[in-house]
């Protein structure tokens, strides 16, 4: 998204900011707009970074606020800095460390406000003056006329200053700010020398024990003065306090104007971050860097390829694949070491460590994607997985820096290793994942980790609610909060287990989960047709309100009518609890003719958004849901719906999305759906045919085969699939086998009004 204001500069030729660099060749990043997802609730940062990087450097807005967990919010209109670490679409905000901001002249060593910028170095700027791209960011700092340039690679980020004069270039480094104000005991800087500084920042946040160390090579010289918060400290080359800072002043810039800084980042060490620099940032051609950014973006983005003449969908297609490589990152230093779950220090340069696992979000349609598309990394994804493991005693369930935050509920590291394993991707140690998943399907507190937080064990990661499902069979809700969202997904990701059992010639505890997995029949209300909760004494919970939507409640981030379906393992289980094919097919109608009017606390509805009925897409427990007309027979309600939601719930416009990115999920959504499939599923490896929305998609697998979907008729109106062939035979029913996509080949989708 190039502004026009910096676009009217290249043409000119008038050279204003002497390091600008020329536009490139039209390419994949050319059809990426990296603010989708700014506005609105999205919580996406528009900052460089590669796939799956360590470095995620951006510019940071605000803090405070539900809309600041990416540090960056589009109605915005200053800028406090550039930090190096962000996270991709939360609901929940941490990270946005080591901050950068140039200035020109004596500023305060605040940030000060977004409603009063000149209380302290804060600068204001217009979305006519910034333009970014994949792996590149511009913006002027409009208060001291000062243009700045963002570029990455994989564990280091590079600065490029160009300041209006010579003297008094100065640059803040503020170890202070951290996404949502957490707390951090001990930040370092420390002067290497007079064109180098280190430093460090330790966090007690979302994620409890957060490390990260960094370190800054400048262009040019520097004199500097260290400061305990805003107390100058005199005299001292490193200061090791709860907020350190630092004032870089730049005396003998060249003729350009132009400061560069290459700064590597580690959650080991200080030498781990200079190595990482080093090696990645070797020389300083920022265009270069830049360029290798490019590169990898669109060695990464060409793995599909669609035809269309629809620009916009296309804009939103190659963003949402965009997002979904951002995260998770890596968290390997160049030399093969990292931190583990118990914050020991360790070297494999045969492993490769991995952090920011979402995984109540992105079982559901990121990771299916990457079997198709990255198989491989996702593979080793799943080797991160059983390595903190090893670690911690316990699979992960929200693992953020090396630490297991708990958040959300199931325990979905299951699913993701079991859908790699249904499909014939076992590049991992399968008797470990088999013990693994089995282990968390278990109430047993012992052999975890001592680092883990005891309210995060007891409560989240081993909640009662396991204890309870394998006693009880249900989870009472007067017992445990959230009880019906818990009891549905942990008897899906048992009936995983089971699958798992069966491939291995486990029939004992095939049997056993098989078992486990019917327990959602305990949650069916037979009056109301919906999941409700049930108390110790088994009787039904009262008053029931199904639109109701509160904190706490028995229902996690959505309310009984959203949660009615989530049976994906046994559909006709469910259907025949309904009371058959076309009582499910009228029930589901209901669900998306209903009011959308939501009932309970206004705070707790945040994540339920992006309505048609009761049918909530902004949020993950509702995608699988359009899909489900398919097992009631009629295809062509799931053609209508997908077909809406691609057309209505997703732009290309900074609130071009219905909810929190999610990591991943949110987009991954849009790619397989508008590709005309969905993993409905996670474990069974089918694909669902919903409706697609190029004329063509082009998969290249890694093998280098493609798979080809060919849309004929293909238009707004004709929104219904009149037939589909998969390689020349044709399909009976909307789906097909993940084995047959794998496979390379075509299906031919003919459609009509």
């Amino acid at each position: 998204m190039k502004s026009r204001f910096y676009m009217l500069l290249l043409a000119s030729g008038l050279g204003l900011f002497s390091c600008a660099q020329k536009e490139y060749p039209k390419e994949y990043t050319d059809e990426v707009n990296v603010f989708i997802g700014t506005g609105g609730h999205g919580h996406t940062f528009p900052g460089p970074t590669l796939p799956h990087g360590m470095v995620q450097l951006s510019p940071d807005t605000r803090l405070m606020g539900w809309d600041a967990c990416s540090g960056y919010y589009y109605d915005d209109s200053s800028i406090m800095g550039f930090s190096h670490t962000h996270l991709s679409g939360t609901g929940i905000g941490d990270y946005g460390d080591i901050l950068f901001m140039p200035v020109v002249g004596e500023k305060p060593l605040v940030a000060g406000t977004t409603e009063n910028p000149d209380a302290g170095y804060r600068s204001r700027f217009s979305h006519e003056e910034e333009s970014a791209r994949p792996g590149y960011y511009q913006v002027l700092l409009k208060d001291d006329s000062i243009n700045v340039e963002l570029t990455a690679t994989l564990r280091a980020g590079m600065h490029r200053y160009t300041y209006p004069k010579a003297d008094d270039a100065r640059l803040i480094i503020d170890m202070e700010p951290t996404i949502h104000g957490h707390q951090h005991p001990v930040t370092q800087i420390r002067i290497v020398n007079d064109s180098t500084i280190a430093g460090m920042k330790y966090t007690k946040g979302w994620a409890k024990h957060h490390y990260v160390y960094f370190h800054a090579t400048f262009s040019s010289p520097f004199t500097y003065k260290l400061y305990s918060d805003t107390i100058y400290q005199p005299d001292s080359t490193s200061v090791t306090v709860s907020t350190a800072k630092a004032v870089l002043t730049f005396n003998n810039l060249p003729a350009n104007k132009c400061v560069m800084a290459k700064v590597g980042i580690s959650g080991v060490d200080e030498e781990g971050a200079r190595k990482n620099v080093a090696t990645e940032i070797p020389d300083w051609n920022f265009e270069k860097v830049r360029q290798q950014a490019n590169v990898a973006w669109n060695e990464a983005l060409g793995k599909i390829d669609v035809e269309t003449s629809d620009k916009d969908s296309r804009t939103v297609f190659y963003t949402s694949l965009y997002h979904t490589y951002i995260q998770p990152s890596l968290a390997s230093d160049v030399d093969g070491r990292y931190r583990t779950m118990s914050h020991e220090i360790e070297q494999d340069t045969a492993y490769t460590n991995y952090t920011v696992f979402s995984l109540w979000d992105t079982f559901r349609a990121a990771h299916p994607l990457y079997t198709i598309i990255t198989p491989e990394l996702n593979q080793a994804f799943i080797r991160s997985l059983l390595r903190k493991y090893d670690e911690s005693g316990i699979l992960p369930k929200w693992e953020l820096a090396s630490n297991e935050t708990g958040t959300m509920i199931g325990y979905h590291a299951v699913s993701v290793i079991a859908d790699a394993m249904m499909k014939k991707q076992c590049n991992f140690d399968l008797n470990k994942a088999l013990e693994a998943c089995v282990r968390s399907s278990v109430y047993d507190t012992t052999g975890i980790t001592p680092m883990m937080d005891r309210d995060i064990l007891h409560n989240k990661m081993m909640s009662p609610a396991i204890k309870y499902k394998n006693e009880l069979g249900y989870i009472p809700c007067d017992k445990v909060g959230g009880a019906v969202s818990q009891g549905l997904e942990i008897a899906y990701n048992d009936w995983l287990i089971a699958q798992m059992m069966k491939e291995n010639n486990r029939k004992d505890l095939y049997d056993e989960y098989m078992k486990l997995s019917k327990a959602y029949r305990n949650y069916f209300d037979p009056e109301t047709k919906l999941m409700r909760g049930k108390l110790s004494d088994g009787s039904w919970t009262t008053p029931f309100d199904p639109a109701s939507v509160q904190r706490p409640s028995n229902y996690v981030e959505g309310n009984a009518w959203q949660w009615a379906w989530f049976v994906p393992q046994d559909v006709d289980g469910l259907m025949e609890l309904v009371g058959g094919k076309e009582a499910f097919v009228a029930h589901l109608d209901t669900l998306f003719t209903t009011s959308s009017e939501l009932t309970g606390d206004p705070n707790a509805a945040a994540d339920v958004t992006g309505m048609i009925g009761q049918y909530a897409h902004g949020n993950e427990p509702s995608h699988h849901i359009p899909y489900l007309y398919n097992y009631g027979g009629e295809p062509r309600k799931t053609q209508a719906l997908v077909d809406h939601i691609l057309r209505t719930l997703y732009h290309n416009n900074p609130d071009g999305l219905s909810g929190n990115e999610d990591v991943g999920q949110m987009s991954a959504w849009y790619v397989l759906s508008s590709m005309g499939f969905y993993s409905f599923c996670p474990g069974r490896p089918v694909y669902e045919i919903g409706r697609p929305i190029f004329d063509k998609v082009t998969i290249h697998l890694e093998d280098g085969k493609d798979f080809v979907i060919r849309t004929k008729n293909n238009n707004k109106e004709n929104k219904y699939i009149r037939s589909m062939k998969l390689n020349g035979e044709n399909l009976e029913v909307p789906r097909f086998s993940h084995f047959d996509l794998m496979k390379g080949g075509e299906l031919l989708l003919e459609m009509e009004k």
